[in-house]
């Protein structure tokens, strides 16, 4: 369940961080390469901030 609401908030997220850089100004990019980041960290190091976050917030896993 919680893997479900992280791939949302960062599918999210990059979406848009995508808008944003078309409309607005291209530096929203930058959010993108953090979520891209973060997600290839967390499959590395096995640790996800989000997680941790969503945890807190009371999401079960």
């Amino acid at each position: 369940m919680i893997n479900r609401f992280i791939r949302a908030i960062a599918g999210t997220l990059i979406l848009i961080s995508l808008i944003l850089s078309i409309y607005v100004n291209r530096d929203w990019l930058w959010l993108t390469a953090f979520v891209g980041a973060n997600l290839l960290q967390s499959s590395i190091t096995k640790w996800c901030l989000m997680e941790d976050i969503l945890r807190k917030l009371g999401v079960k896993g």
